[in-house]
């Protein structure tokens, strides 16, 4: 007698095909959550930076890394000696410099001491320099100071006294911080997408590839 070969029935597929429908949807809607959560993270940095900026202001009539009196304002707090004048209004150097004596290396330590931002306060600390939610390098500068950084020169019709830029920034995730921050063009207003390293007026939304990483500035 022929054994009758045992199989799924139809409707025991549709059942299989629904959960791993749902199975798939619910990591999809996941991973949204958590680009979309990265994305208001990396907003959320340009925007406290200004906080600390009119934050120490009010508090101390200087500007954090330009403060000549950082020494006596702050216990513990050393008054920059590279890459500018210190009190002349300017936050001089580099925004991702490495060298710890400049204005924009110290603007962090200044924040920090002045209770205004969280973080180490010794340049030697290892984690001294804050990075994003991609771990990308975040600094700031006046944007004069940055005429011979590769990255966003002051020419393009940005405006501002200062630049904020944050590295190692997907493209996709750049896109949407440009529409959340500004007008949604990556080449135009006060946010621009740039290559690091290469100086240009900014990337196109065209020219911004979605899994390609960039440094995405923004003047205030």
């Amino acid at each position: 007698m022929k054994k009758q070969q045992a199989g799924f029935t139809l409707i025991e597929l549709a059942i299989v095909l629904v959960i791993i429908g749902l199975l798939l949807g619910g990591v999809l809607k996941g991973q949204e959550l958590i680009n979309s959560a990265k994305v208001k993270n990396m907003a959320s940095d340009f925007k406290n930076i200004q906080v600390y900026i009119y934050g120490y202001q009010d508090k101390f009539r200087a500007l954090p890394g330009d403060d000549k009196l950082a020494d006596s304002h702050l216990t513990g707090g050393i008054k920059a000696t590279t890459n500018g004048t210190t009190g002349n209004g300017v936050i001089e150097g580099p925004y991702n410099t490495i060298t710890a004596t400049d204005e924009t290396a110290l603007f962090w330590q200044h924040v920090r001491l002045a209770g205004l931002a969280a973080g180490p306060t010794s340049t030697a600390d290892a984690n001294y320099y804050p990075t994003n939610a991609d771990g990308g390098r975040i600094g700031i500068s006046s944007v004069v100071s940055n005429t011979a950084v590769t990255e966003l020169p002051t020419a393009g019709g940005i405006s501002g006294a200062f630049i904020i830029c944050s590295e190692g920034v997907l493209g996709k995730f750049a896109k949407q911080l440009d529409t959340a921050l500004d007008d949604g063009n990556t080449q135009t207003g006060s946010v621009r997408v740039v290559t690091k390293g290469a100086k240009s007026i900014g990337l196109t939304n065209a020219d911004t590839l979605d899994s390609n990483p960039y440094a995405v500035c923004m003047a205030f």
